[in-house]
């Protein structure tokens, strides 16, 4: 799959997902120590590769910062007497081996921030923490109504993206959850598109998505807010894990797992499938799927960072993926993520690898079933079931849903977008200064031909009487006795137009003075078809009156 790739000045945007493995080519005595020459290689070219030099000593402070993991990690001991031994360095050097082979291949640790700046020091020198916090500090001096609770020190396996739990002023008690995160390798969006898109996260409504407090774009990095759950994501309920501790703690190695029970696995996979299908129909890229990224609201799942593919963040399950020349759109992406996500509510863990040789024995045969048409080494030579096919499953085609309609406001902020920037424009300006002028000529001369006529049709009336009456007061107007009223009647008031439901209400605003005009401009812009309409169903845009 190609992405294009946005490039900044002065920075090299790295996928952090691409695979890091290493091998101890040689090893070197310098006065009382040893050092290990490692070659490390990103991806599968053998160009991508450098070396680093390693002691002991940095292995040893390596693993004691990866213990918070739970794992046993395959550490060789120490010894202090016979260390500079050339059988016993031959024989460290093989250990440190297999302990390098560990870290790189268990999914986690291989991703986890230590372990990147151990074997590669110069793309992760920088402190993303540092960098979060001066970025998060100048939004809160555009936007004082915020601050900062506490961090959430690395509750997600991305190195690139931080959280920390807020609050607002107004209400100091609710608790929400803002997530910082620079941009990936694979952003296509230009700035003002992306910054456009990011405002609309807020309007997605939808009872399967996790909705967004607030959202906007730098030209580098990207800030969302969402209300706090202190239940936490569907992986956390797997794992009895509490939501604030950091992911290599709550997910490595967790002491309680467990499975759903069949009905949850039926309710919780349609959910999921049923969101997908809404956003592969509405043409929104997602591939960001698995139990971190659904988050619990009692018995429903929501999903999460529907924001990582409008960043260009790459997908947690790429390093599996890409393995498959069979799993090359989107959709199959999501498939392939979703049949990930149901071994993991099934059995409680993720798969030791992929593809999946057996599969131990499940609360119903249909899962197992799913399961192989996704995971599977033949799934993986033929291709993926579709969402559509998933759906009609006997595992989830039976499923009761809510049947609440999703609400999908994207088109009525398109208009709005466009209207405002419409009405905002120098080229709008200058008509609308022009109109007023003429307006305000042709006011001068309306009121000059009024007090004209009323003056030759008194003259008139007095002259055909024979005898002079006296003016009346505008306060207590007399009708005059021939029945003909001189009074000028007001201007007709202009035909609504046909589409009223169809116009943004922030429009209305603008329907007084010069500004009428811009509002009669932008109807017009509709009626021609520059502005979409909105689903007709959708009763939340009031009508112009």
């Amino acid at each position: 799959m190609a992405f294009m790739e946005k490039k900044s000045p002065g920075k090299v945007l790295l996928d952090d997902t691409v695979p890091l493995s290493c091998v101890i080519e040689a090893s070197q005595n310098l006065q009382s120590h040893t050092e290990y020459i490692i070659r490390v290689q990103r991806g599968v070219s053998a160009e991508n590769s450098w070396q680093i030099i390693r002691r002991y000593s940095d292995f040893d402070v390596l693993n004691a910062s990866l213990q918070i993991s739970g794992l046993s990690l395959p550490l060789p001991p120490k010894k202090l007497i016979g260390n500079m031994d050339p059988e016993f360095i031959a024989e460290r050097q093989e250990g440190l081996q297999n302990y390098l082979n560990f870290i790189t291949t268990q999914h986690m640790l291989s991703n986890c921030e230590l372990v990147k700046k151990f074997l590669d020091p110069t793309n992760y020198s920088s402190n993303y923490t540092e960098i979060a916090l001066q970025q998060v500090s100048m939004f809160f001096r555009s936007e004082p109504n915020w601050e900062v609770v506490e961090p959430l020190k690395e509750i997600g396996w991305r190195l690139r993206k931080r959280h920390f739990l807020i609050k607002s002023k107004d209400r100091p008690k609710e608790r929400q959850v803002l997530s910082w995160a620079d941009f990936g390798p694979d952003m296509f969006l230009p700035d003002k598109d992306l910054q456009s898109a990011m405002k609309l996260l807020p309007s997605w409504s939808h009872p399967y998505i996790y909705p967004v407090t607030f959202a906007t774009a730098s030209d580098s990095s990207a800030l969302v807010i969402r209300m706090y759950n202190e239940k936490g994501t569907l992986r956390d309920y797997i794992c009895k894990a509490k939501p604030k501790d950091p992911f290599m703690k709550k997910y490595c190695s967790p002491k309680k797992i467990q499975g759903l029970d069949l009905q949850q696995i039926k309710t919780f996979g349609r959910q999921i499938l049923e969101v997908l299908k809404f956003l592969h129909e509405k043409r929104i890229p997602y591939g960001h799927l698995h139990p971190s990224n659904v988050m619990l609201d009692g018995d429903t799942c929501k999903l999460l960072d529907l924001e990582n593919s409008l960043l260009g963040l790459p997908s947690y399950y790429r390093a599996y993926y890409t393995q498959s020349r069979k799993i090359n759109t989107t959709e199959a992406i999501d498939v392939y993520s979703f049949g990930h996500l149901l071994y993991e509510i099934t059995y409680g863990r993720p798969p030791d690898s992929v593809p999946v040789d057996s599969f131990p024995s499940a609360p119903s045969l249909e899962i197992v079933s799913v399961l192989q048409s996704i995971l599977s080494a033949e799934a993986w030579k033929t291709s993926m079931p579709t969402i559509a096919q998933l759906l009609e499953t006997p595992l989830f085609s039976d499923v009761l849903l809510n049947t609440e309609k999703p609400q999908f406001k994207i088109h009525r902020h398109k208009r709005l977008t466009r209207a405002q920037s419409h009405h905002g424009s120098e080229e709008e300006k200058k008509r609308r200064k022009t109109l007023a002028r003429k307006k305000s000529k042709q006011s001068i001369t309306e009121n000059e031909a009024d007090i004209s006529t009323k003056s030759s049709n008194s003259n008139n009336i007095n002259s055909g009487s024979g005898a002079s009456s006296p003016l009346t007061s505008p306060s207590s107007p007399t009708p005059p006795t021939t029945g003909v009223s001189f009074v000028a009647s007001p201007p007709a008031a202009p035909p609504p137009p046909k589409s009223e439901t169809d116009l943004p209400s922030q429009l209305v605003s603008t329907a007084n003075g010069a500004g009428r005009a811009a509002l009669l401009s932008s109807i017009q812009s509709f009626k021609k078809g520059h502005l979409k309409p909105t689903d007709t169903n959708d009763r939340s845009v009031p009508t112009i009156k």
